[in-house]
């Protein structure tokens, strides 16, 4: 066995950021951009007032001066003259400036009469003027790695792109392998139970941004479990569930060396999920084996999935830093493997604070449901009291 670290590095070593792509902005929400992208032109591009009033020069703008309005420009309608001086234009939020206007008074600090507007207030130089290039400029430049959420997407319109390039989205494969299985819906033996873990790792997959494709589950027979994998060649990452451990009917790691995939290792110093096993085909294709029981693939989903995943997407701090929490209750010490026990993280008076589960058996998604992350504790962890800093891993 090799310890978690050990075992992340190696599913890390030799991923590469997947080429880039052009998507029309409407679909590159959640996408990670892969290049730079440069704005072309400034926001605002022009000097725009920001308030409803009154554009002028400062010079006229004498508490009870009285002006003439001899024009509006509204928002997409630029007034085509030059204000001289003494003379005021109606103006309102967006609208470019008039040539020759410095100042814009609100509309609420003047009295207009007709075509005439007298100042109840003076207001300061530049007032209520948002100058050109005022959120960036022409040579502003958004960047790589970055997920492009809901502010980044109208970032990206404002700079006028249409097309985005953005990272192609790693297709991760699932093989579900056992002859217990069933998939949902079906009417399963007394001797059978229903595949749960693989919709959830489908699920955290997609959230991290990748392509999930579902195979069929490959039943204990050699040839079955060689069909399923056929239907996983293409993926950027294929990922088996169950078959990992060394029993008469765990056929993953032979039929893998038969497909010349090359094991970086085969268990790990884990609790839940010491079966677990990855490998590199000749042609680059990463495979991980996860272990079958459902709690241990999803936290071995978490800690070596997801990773997996950034990484393929050009994500720098790919694997998260633990926070620190205090823990609310003792816990006995661990033992030679780390152990990712199910807890629930919150806000106490002094901070964050957190609370193992229980009961931790591999098989519990009731008590999975209820987790919102996992306590850390690392091989040969002495006992914990009440109130002990800790380290804790939100789930993704």
């Amino acid at each position: 066995m090799i310890p978690v670290e050990a075992a992340l590095a190696i599913c890390l070593d030799g991923l590469a950021t997947l080429p880039a792509e052009a998507v029309p902005i409407g679909d590159a929400h959640g996408r990670m951009l892969a290049e730079p992208v440069r704005a072309g032109r400034a926001q605002p591009p022009f000097p725009a007032s920001a308030m409803d009033g009154y554009a002028l020069r400062h010079a006229d703008a004498a508490p009870g001066a009285r002006l003439p309005v001899v024009g509006e420009a509204p928002a997409g309608h630029g007034w085509p003259g030059r204000l001289n001086p003494g003379e005021a234009v109606r103006i309102f939020t967006g609208a470019p400036v008039p040539e020759g206007a410095d100042t814009v008074v609100i509309q609420e600090d003047v009295t207009r009469e007709g075509d005439w507007i007298t100042l109840n207030e003076a207001p300061a130089a530049g007032a209520n003027i948002r100058a050109e290039g005022n959120d960036f400029t022409a040579d502003f430049r958004l960047d790589p790695p970055r997920r492009l959420g809901a502010p980044e997407l109208a970032l990206l319109a404002a700079m006028n792109c249409a097309l985005v390039p953005v990272v192609r989205r790693p297709v991760v494969a699932l093989v579900p392998t056992g002859d217990e299985l069933v998939l949902p819906g079906a009417s399963p033996r007394a001797d059978q139970i229903v595949a749960s873990n693989i919709y959830a790792l489908a699920a955290m997959a997609e959230a991290a941004g990748a392509l999930a494709r579902l195979c069929p589950i490959a039943r204990d027979d050699p040839a079955a479990l060689d069909a399923s994998l056929a239907a996983a060649e293409g993926a950027d990452l294929i990922v088996t569930i169950g078959g990992a451990s060394v029993g008469d009917h765990d056929l993953v790691a032979g039929a893998l060396a038969a497909r010349g995939v090359r094991l970086g290792f085969h268990k790990v110093a884990l609790r839940p999920g010491k079966p677990l096993m990855s490998g590199r085909a000749a042609d680059g294709t990463a495979w991980l084996g996860l272990p079958g029981n459902p709690v241990s693939a999803i936290v071995c989903g978490q800690l070596f999935l997801l990773p997996m995943i950034r990484r393929m997407l050009g994500v720098t701090d790919c694997v998260p830093s633990p926070l620190l929490a205090r823990l609310e209750g003792a816990l006995p010490a661990n033992g030679p493997r780390a152990h990712y026990m199910r807890a629930r993280m919150g806000e106490g008076r002094e901070g964050r604070v957190v609370q193992a589960f229980d009961r931790q058996d591999s098989s519990l998604l009731t008590v999975l449901s209820e987790a919102n992350c996992l306590l850390v504790r690392p091989p040969g962890d002495g006992p914990r009291n009440d109130g002990d800093m800790v380290d804790v891993l939100p789930m993704q």
